[in-house]
């Protein structure tokens, strides 16, 4: 499996504070980060797996109103996020 427990581990220790604190919305992006550059490899190479697009739509769409909830809230973090996942081209 892609995401195991460890992996999900080392996300939420170098995103939200501790490996434990897997609520934290700087947590949360980064995982669903994690997942969306994994479905776009998968697509790259099955372009017609479209329950696979649709799970990547619905991740994104996540995704985007938990930074437009980071944003209304502290704008700080926010571009602090952005910056060190690469989001923002």
């Amino acid at each position: 499996m892609y995401l195991s427990k460890e992996v999900k581990a080392d996300i939420f220790k170098k995103h939200g504070g501790d490996a434990k604190n897997t609520g934290s919305t700087e947590g949360q992006i980064a995982l669903f980060t994690y997942r969306i550059e994994h479905l776009s490899q998968h697509l790259k190479k099955n372009r017609k797996d479209f329950n696979t697009e649709r799970s990547l739509v619905k991740l994104v769409g996540k995704r985007r109103s938990l930074l437009d909830y980071l944003i209304k809230t502290d704008i700080v973090r926010y571009r602090e996020i952005i910056k060190e996942l690469g989001i923002r081209k």
